[in-house]
């Protein structure tokens, strides 16, 4: 008889060399929120500040309203996204489950009751503290491997968006916007999404 393994009910549980996949993922009881990158288990940071949740509800609800009555949806944090382009998309292979922010799906088909299969069109981070080599580096470098064919990120602090999009399996910068004026977006390009809504009450 194969002996029963304990459920995973503390983070502390988890060996932070070993590699994981989102079956391992699936099975995780405790209420940390973490991503899975590359099989690597990283555990998300403390609480957003209330510059980033203020940065993330403006954006959302901005999205939100552009989007209703057409195919693109926007999903907001925790979502988990599985990326699988190097993998299969079995729950035993996918060795990539992250949480964007903000994201926007195109495809409805990559749309499941778990989340997204595959990469969304659009990404959005928000820079928390301690959080910015992780989205300037990893999740940039992650993302384009993965073929997301727009990212953003937001810096709430310098109140700037840095904007990207993918060309040749790598990003290549559209602009940093740090002023008042419209924010450009090749995924939704009618949408007027303006400098100055996207940091409304952002002190």
């Amino acid at each position: 008889m194969t002996p029963t393994l304990a459920p995973i009910t503390n983070i502390s549980q988890l060996d932070p060399n070993e590699h994981y996949t989102y079956a391992d993922y699936l099975g995780w009881k405790f209420g940390e929120l973490v991503e899975l990158i590359r099989g690597k288990m990283l555990r998300k940071m403390s609480a957003p500040t209330s510059r980033h949740q203020q940065c993330s509800m403006n954006l959302s609800g901005l999205l939100h309203s552009y989007l209703r009555r057409k195919q693109c949806r926007v999903f907001a944090a925790p979502f988990d996204v599985r990326l699988l382009r190097s993998t299969g998309n079995g729950d035993d292979q996918i060795k990539t489950v992250v949480q964007p922010d903000l994201c926007v799906i195109c495809d409805p088909a990559k749309i499941d009751q778990r989340g997204c299969l595959g990469a969304p069109d659009w990404i959005i981070e928000i820079v928390s503290p301690g959080t910015a080599t992780h989205d300037t580096h990893t999740k940039f470098d992650l993302y384009a491997e993965n073929g997301v064919g727009e990212y953003w990120i937001v810096f709430p602090g310098e109140q700037t968006v840095a904007v990207y999009v993918l060309e040749n399996e790598q990003y290549q910068p559209l602009g940093d916007f740090y002023e008042p004026g419209l924010i450009p977006s090749r995924t939704l390009p009618e949408l007027q999404l303006q400098w100055a809504d996207v940091f409304e009450h952002v002190p």
